[in-house]
């Protein structure tokens, strides 16, 4: 199950690369998965610096695959006693 979905997502990206560009070298990774019922979720990125995430779904019922591919534009920190103040 991992070897294909890391096998999707390199497939994807490079199919998403610029053509124009030479290929690069990359690796892609695991950031968390999860298992329910018969279903999978997995968050994966890669060595990239294009800021992209990958979040993988499979169904288990129907056998398939979906993929949403993400950019990730800021990462803010919030101390706790902030949030609480605008809760």
């Amino acid at each position: 199950m991992d070897n294909a979905a890391l096998g999707i997502v390199r497939s994807y990206i490079e199919n998403h690369l610029d053509k124009t560009d030479s290929k690069p070298e990359f690796e892609v990774f695991t950031v968390w998965k999860a298992k329910a019922l018969q279903n999978w979720k997995f968050l994966i990125s890669s060595t990239l610096p294009d800021g992209m995430y990958y979040e993988l779904t499979f169904n288990g019922d129907r056998h398939e695959w979906y993929l949403d591919a993400y950019k990730k534009f800021e990462n803010k920190v919030y101390p706790e006693n902030i949030v609480l103040e605008t809760a």
